[in-house]
This record gives C-alpha cells, sequence and structure tokens, in this order.
C-alpha cells in the first residue's frame, strides 16, 4: 500500500520586494476572483509527467530549490494595499511543501501520479497567504518517477509553464542555476516588469494598445450569433449573447458542452497552406476559425478574442510569469475564397499580437466609456487559442485522452469528453493542441447559442476547409512540376 509524507524544501536567500501587481497578474487575480470557489481551480496552470528510468528524490529536490532562486513568480504573494490596489510581495526566504506519494508492491507510479495530480490540480490558491505553486513526487524502488506541477494562472501561463519546466529538467540533469541564468536573458521578474509598466514607454505602449483595441471594438458588430429560440428545456437558460433571457423565468442554464477533433491529416495539411501563401501555421487554423464562425453567424465577417503570449517582445521572452494577453482580431469578407481569407488574416494577425500587452483594467473602464457614448462593443466571446507549443497538462497517463489515441490510427475523430459549467460572457472557446501524431480541436461553446451539432459542423468544417486548400495547393505544384519537366524535355530535344 502506497504511503505519503510532506517534505519542505526551504528558501533562505531569495530576492525580494514589492511593489504594484503587473497588468497580468492583476487580470487573472481579478478573474478569479469573481469566480465561485469550487470553479477557481480551473484557472490553475498544471502539467505532470512520468520519470523515467526515474531519478533520485534529492536531485529533484535540489532542482526545485535552485528553480525557486530563478524565478521571483514562485515565491511571491498577492494581496491589496490600503488604497485596494493590488500589490505583489516577494518573499526573500519560505518553505515549498512537496507531497511525495511513495509506491509498493503492485501499486502503478503512473496511476498514483494521476491521482496526486488531481488531488493537487483540484484545489484552489489563497494568493495572498500562499506562494502559488504546489509540487507532487511519486517514488517506486526509491526513485522518483512521476512530478506534478500546478500553479497559480497569477504567477505563469502556458508558456511560462513551458519555460519553468524547461528549467526544471535543466537543473535536474545537473545545470548550474548561474548558467541557466544567463542563457535565459533577457527574462524580466514580475517586480521588474511592474517597473516597466508604470514607466513612460510602458504607459506608451499600454496606450497604444488599447487605442487599436477600442477601434476594432467600434468597428465590430455587437452580436455575432443572433439569438437562439431553444424548444428543448434541458438547454434553456440565460446566455452571454442574449442577456434579455436572464432571470429566474429562464431556468437553470445549461452545461457547457466540449467537443475534441483529432485530425491526423491536419498537421501536414496546415504546413502545406502556410507554405503556399507564406503564413504562419497560427493564421492558418485562426483563417479556418474566422471562416466557419462567420459561416455558422451567418455574416460575412468574424471577431474573435485571440490569446497571444506576447513573448515576442524582447524583455518578456523567457519570462516566467503571466503576460499572455488579449488581442481583438476582426476580419472583414471571412466567406470569400479560403486562400485570400488566409492571407488576410496572417497580415491583420500582426496587428492583433503587436497591440495584445495593455492594462486590461484600464481597457475596461474604456469600453465602459463607449456604452457611455451609446456605443456598443464589438462582441467578444468567441476565443480562439493556439496551444500547439504548451505542454499539455497530462492528466491522463492511462491513455485514454481523445487526443493521445493510437498513433497508428489515421482516421478523424470527435469526441465528447467533458462537460463544463457556464461560462458568462462566452459563446465559445477554441484551443488547437497538438499531440503526437495529431493536431485536435478542443471546443467549449453554449449550447443555446451553438448546440452540439452546429459544433460538430464548425469543427469538420475548419478541417475541411484546410484539407481542400492543401489538396489545391499540392495539385497546383504537381502541375506546376510537370509542366517544367515538359518544357525541359522539349528544350533538350
Amino acid at each position: 500500500m502506497s504511503t505519503r509524507q510532506l517534505l519542505e524544501i526551504v528558501l533562505s536567500s531569495g530576492r525580494s520586494g514589492s511593489g504594484p501587481a503587473t497588468w497580468g497578474q492583476r487580470a487573472i487575480w481579478d478573474a478569479v476572483r469573481r469566480l465561485a470557489p469550487a470553479d477557481a481551480p480551473r484557472y490553475n496552470i498544471t502539467t505532470a509527467a512520468p520519470l523515467d528510468p526515474g531519478l533520485p528524490l534529492p536531485v529533484i529536490l535540489g532542482a526545485l530549490e535552485h528553480l525557486l532562486h530563478l524565478h521571483d513568480s514562485l515565491h511571491t504573494r498577492l494581496l491589496p494595499g490600503e488604497d485596494g490596489e493590488l500589490r505583489q510581495i516577494v518573499d526573500p526566504e519560505g518553505t515549498l511543501g512537496v507531497e511525495v506519494w511513495s509506491a509498493a508492491g503492485a501499486d502503478d507510479p503512473a496511476g498514483l501520479g494521476a491521482r496526486l495530480h488531481g488531488e493537487l490540480a483540484a484545489r484552489p490558491f489563497d494568493t495572498a497567504a500562499q506562494w502559488p505553486i504546489r509540487v507532487g513526487v511519486v517514488t517506486a524502488d526509491g526513485l522518483a518517477r512521476h512530478i506534478s506541477l500546478v500553479l497559480s494562472h497569477t504567477a505563469v501561463d502556458g508558456s511560462g509553464m513551458n519555460r519553468l519546466v524547461a528549467d526544471l529538467t535543466a537543473l535536474s540533469l545537473g545545470r548550474s542555476r548561474d548558467e541557466l541564468a544567463g542563457l535565459r536573458q533577457p527574462a524580466q521578474q514580475p517586480l521588474e516588469e511592474a517597473e516597466f509598466q508604470t514607466s513612460e514607454r510602458g504607459v506608451r505602449r499600454d496606450t497604444g494598445a488599447r487605442k487599436q483595441f477600442v477601434r476594432k471594438l467600434r468597428l465590430g458588430p455587437p452580436r455575432l450569433f443572433p439569438p437562439t429560440a431553444t424548444t428543448d428545456p434541458t438547454t434553456a437558460g440565460p446566455t452571454a449573447t442574449d442577456p434579455t433571457t436572464a432571470g429566474p423565468a429562464a431556468g437553470a442554464p445549461a452545461p457547457f458542452p466540449n467537443a475534441v477533433l483529432r485530425s491526423p491529416a491536419l498537421p501536414r495539411a496546415v504546413e502545406q497552406v502556410a507554405a503556399t501563401h507564406r503564413v504562419s501555421t497560427s493564421s492558418v487554423l485562426l483563417a479556418a476559425a474566422a471562416a466557419m464562425t462567420a459561416e455558422l453567424a451567418g455574416r460575412t465577417e468574424a471577431v474573435l478574442n485571440v490569446v497571444v503570449n506576447n513573448r515576442f517582445l524582447p524583455e518578456l521572452t523567457n519570462a516566467v510569469s503571466v503576460v499572455a494577453g488579449d488581442g481583438l482580431f476582426h476580419l472583414p469578407d471571412a466567406t470569400a475564397e479560403f486562400g485570400d481569407v488566409v492571407r488576410r488574416t496572417h497580415a491583420a494577425a500582426i496587428g492583433t499580437y503587436r497591440h495584445a500587452y495593455y492594462d486590461k483594467l484600464a481597457l475596461a473602464a474604456d469600453i465602459e466609456r463607449l456604452a457611455a457614448e451609446g456605443t456598443e462593443p464589438a462582441d467578444r466571446s468567441c476565443v480562439f487559442n493556439d496551444t500547439r507549443e504548451l505542454i499539455p497538462a497530462d492528466t491522463d497517463p492511462a491513455g485514454t485522452d481523445p487526443a493521445d489515441t493510437d498513433p497508428g490510427d489515421d482516421r478523424t475523430t470527435l469526441t465528447w469528453p467533458v462537460e463544463f459549467e457556464p461560462r458568462p460572457g462566452l459563446t465559445y472557446a477554441l484551443d488547437a493542441l497538438q499531440s503526437p501524431a495529431a493536431l485536435s480541436l478542443a471546443m467549449t461553446a453554449d449550447p443555446s447559442v451553438l448546440p452540439r451539432p452546429a459544433m460538430e459542423r464548425f469543427l469538420y468544417g475548419i478541417e475541411e476547409l484546410i484539407l481542400t486548400e492543401a489538396g489545391a495547393a499540392a495539385a497546383a505544384a504537381s502541375t506546376a512540376t510537370a509542366a517544367g519537366t515538359t518544357a525541359g524535355a522539349a528544350t533538350r530535344a
């Protein structure tokens, strides 16, 4: 039978300080604060992985101690000051608890790791009293066999977790803390980032980004999808896009279904389309999402709230903190010929990414001023997030996740793995996920706006658009090659 113990890692000489919270810290803290306690853990950023063939437990604990010294975000607390403004407190000392489960006999370390990870990930963080990190380790035969990392989203975003895992791996393999610190430049610590944000240059960036965001809010339609009359009482209830239905008479809102389309053919097709039109692969996926949004909404234009990791900004390249932001992407004529949509998406996306680093609370005030003027801002309830470069949260080592099915299976599959609590303000959220042998599209949607058949049509439509364009590109390339061969033969003759 497995045993449990709580070990402690001591931080005794870390960097310290206090100052205003960063834009990212404050935005996530505010979002989580509005959630019910039971719903708050869904904002946690998590990952878990087997350690094969295993590492001595002291090596893991030593690497974690060095990690705390490298990244201030791991020993930073957030709490409102006397003026009500959120502040960050970087503790120079303290302890980090590590939950260690020891497998015994027939215990499966992977199964224990999944259970431990689930327990750690299901707890909310008290960011005023706790450091924003939890660690779990499963040992077997004297070696650490599985590790779980759970962080508050106020400390890191997905790309920050990527860097954190890379650093922990390097430290576990013997790289020194000083060597890593030198390699990871530039990498602002959160207090340094907050200092930049309050500087003259930071204020200019914030003002310019919000100005562009507000301009797009004026251009886009206030509502993309029309309210759906629902006759099925299981899907009736208030929705984000139709607030007039809110109230007791509308009934309880239905859970939001989650659909996952796994396509082994998509990775190569996306690359083919990107190469043909000389754009990024993210632009190809964003273009297809915009086209299907416009089609299902019965419009010619699309507006998407795009998650941008902002690490193209030099100071934030290697930051282990929360710097991801939202960019507003508006594409007129999204139902045109798909190749043209791809090219215009790429051009428009560059501006979206450039202006995705700003103060969200200040933007909220801008939006309130728009409403006071009588201007209804553009619909921001459709969210697109390309997470293909991020480390997955491996809560399913048994392999039951549809995104990790048999890599030899070349069929496209659509599954409905889970349902979520209703999410106010959301029509749909679409995530692009990379698994070893396929590209997966995970979609969560308000069923009163996009019922399950519409979600299926949306996901299969994205795949069809990209595969068709890739096929046309391949055919054109083949024709060009054949023509060149014929011309060469004629010249030689």
